[in-house]
């Protein structure tokens, strides 16, 4: 008996030792992909498989599989084997295709360029990415499986830390497997993809950002960009009779969702308004487009500070821009240009939209010239659609199937929606430019109940920092001039807030008093809106309150994203305190 138990220690030290030596060795390895280093990634992930097979090969000893037979203490020994096997599948199953994908595939090559892009590459390692996803998925779901109330806290403590390390790794691999598995189709690998480009403007805010003023056609052919047809949503008109909408979305927002591009993406779900624009563009062109793209100018200063300043080399965007606004655009100062200065310096709004365009055009060839930093550029782009600023849409039901999985699809029911995700959205009313001037926070706050539901309100606080003197001082094509009933220099606008499935939103209160609101569902998704007017200076603040929530989970909060920061806009979750009998 004291050999066996000298034993089992032995092994229980063997094996602890290589699962520590292999979980240092997975920053290393993380690492050295970034870096692509794939002489240093192939040697750390070949340390990596050599400590994991060891832990696996003591974990698997027929005294140790014995030991797990036994009473009360035999899970311990079993969940042991459990994390070691798992540790092993993922290095052999998964870190090391994955690191033979990096042997084949040199990321800078994969960014757009005047001279195109080698996807076939990128084709070829999806099937290895999609199998080291099916076995870090395997894993992580075998070790989700064991109980760790039953483990002592030496086993149970780091059971738990693998599963959060498995989670984290499980999905960045899905993310990628599903990238590969549509990127290159969708950039043009088996034929030029031709894609409808809004571009929303933040400072008349819609609830997917802003309004889509400005519009282009976009064409990816083998992963080189070049620009079509461009035109802004005035001059498309209205269309006649309107684009068929969901009843349940047109209640809410009512059927100029359907009838003009500028009003498209009035509902926050943005598959809605891309399919609708889609049909809008195409009944109105007769030119087909293979799915909708939507970015905005603060996602623009995004790729701006990858790539560098941008000079207005077009003759006719200078002439437009004239001796006031910057012919050279950078990360710094283009949102301010495109969503403030370019009112006070053009009059004509059809050559705003033009130079919108013209704006964008110049930015997108300067990233087809393969200018920038990759790295920084990945993470600008990234950074974009996790605030909701670049949003796709493909038509194309596989890829859409894909797409839904993730935020950048822009959708509030489906996969990518948390199940106690809240959505705040904002619509302008006022028919005028006067959203930049607009500064918002968003906060949920917890409310005890007492019972079993959960009950959140839902504070919004919006403010107008427009000068005192608006109505005067500004153009009248940004504030409107009163044409829409909102006086000059104020700022309506409709506040929309969404619960998670099955709740209901019971009251609202505009600084401090209750107030009749409209009520809807969509989705499934509990709808209300409040309107508000602000005069410069103003200040007010509407709180939703959302009750009967059967969702245990942590609440998450998707916002539009306007001119401010997001990380600004929204606020950290706050939480009543629970009294008891109160």
């Amino acid at each position: 008996m004291l050999a066996i138990v000298l034993w089992l220690g032995a092994k229980a030290n063997a094996i602890s030792g290589h699962l520590q030596s292999a979980t240092q060795l997975v920053p290393q390895l993380k690492e050295d992909v970034l870096k692509d280093d794939v002489d240093a990634a192939n040697r750390t992930v070949g340390v990596l498989k050599e400590h994991t097979a060891s832990a696996r090969n003591a974990a698997t000893d027929p005294l140790w599989t014995m030991a797990g037979m036994v009473p009360w203490l035999g899970g311990n020994f079993r969940a042991v084997s459990e994390v070691a096997t798992s540790a092993d599948d993922v290095a052999q199953l998964g870190a090391d295709p994955l690191v033979q994908v990096v042997n084949t595939l040199d990321w800078k090559t994969l960014l757009p360029s005047n001279e195109g892009v080698d996807l076939k590459p990128l084709a070829a390692a999806a099937p290895k990415l999609s199998s080291a996803a099916h076995a870090v998925r395997q894993s992580s779901d075998r070790l989700n499986s064991i109980d760790t109330g039953a483990l002592l806290p030496q086993v149970a403590s780091p059971l738990i830390h693998a599963r959060e390390e498995l989670q984290s790794m499980r999905s960045g691999l899905d993310t990628a497997a599903n990238v590969a598995g549509i990127a290159p189709v969708m950039l043009g690998d088996e034929g030029p993809r031709r894609y409808l480009l809004l571009i929303q403007n933040n400072a008349e805010v819609r609830a997917t950002g802003g309004i889509p003023g400005a519009l282009a056609v976009l064409t990816v052919d083998n992963g080189k960009l070049s620009f079509g047809s461009q035109t802004s949503a005035t001059a498309l008109g209205a269309s006649v009779p309107p684009v068929a909408v969901d009843p349940e979305q047109m209640g809410i927002y009512s059927t100029r969702l359907g009838k003009f591009m500028q009003d498209a993406n009035l509902t926050p779900d943005f598959p809605t308004a891309a399919s609708t624009a889609q049909t809008m563009w195409e009944a109105k062109t007769g030119e087909n487009v293979d799915g909708v793209l939507s970015i905005d100018p603060v996602s623009l200063g995004y790729i701006l500070d990858a790539i560098g300043p941008v000079d207005l080399a077009d003759p006719q965007l200078r002439a437009i821009a004239g001796s006031s606004l910057p012919t050279k655009l950078d990360g710094g100062n283009v949102t301010r240009t495109l969503l403030s200065d370019v009112y006070a310096e053009i009059a004509e709004p059809e050559l705003q939209d033009v130079y919108f365009a013209g704006v964008a055009q110049e930015i997108f060839n300067s990233l087809s010239a393969g200018k920038g930093d990759p790295k920084e550029l990945i993470e600008g782009v990234s950074r974009g659609a996790a605030e909701g600023r670049f949003l796709v849409w493909s038509a194309t039901k596989v890829e859409q199937d894909v797409i839904s999985r993730y935020p950048v699809s822009g959708s509030i029911a489906g996969p990518s929606v948390a199940p106690a995700q809240f959505g705040v959205y904002f619509n302008d009313g006022t028919g005028a430019k006067m959203d930049y001037y607009v500064k918002r926070t968003v906060q949920l706050v917890k409310e005890c109940t007492g019972d079993e539901f959960g009950q959140i309100k839902v504070r919004i606080t919006s403010t107008n920092t427009a000068p005192a003197d608006a109505a005067s001082s500004l153009p009248e094509y940004v504030t409107a001039g009163g044409a829409y009933g909102v006086p000059a220099g104020s700022v309506q606008t409709n506040v929309i807030a969404y619960g998670p499935i099955q709740a209901h939103v019971e009251t609202a209160v505009v600084d401090g008093q209750k107030t009749d609101f409209a009520a809807h569902r969509h989705a499934n998704r509990p709808v209300g809106s409040v309107t508000i007017v602000l005069a410069p200076g103003q200040t007010s603040t509407v709180e939703l309150t959302f009750a009967k929530i059967v969702q245990h989970t942590e609440p998450n909060l998707v916002v539009t994203p306007t001119v401010q920061p997001v990380k600004d806009v929204v606020l950290g979750l706050e939480q009543t305190e629970c009294v008891p009998g109160k």
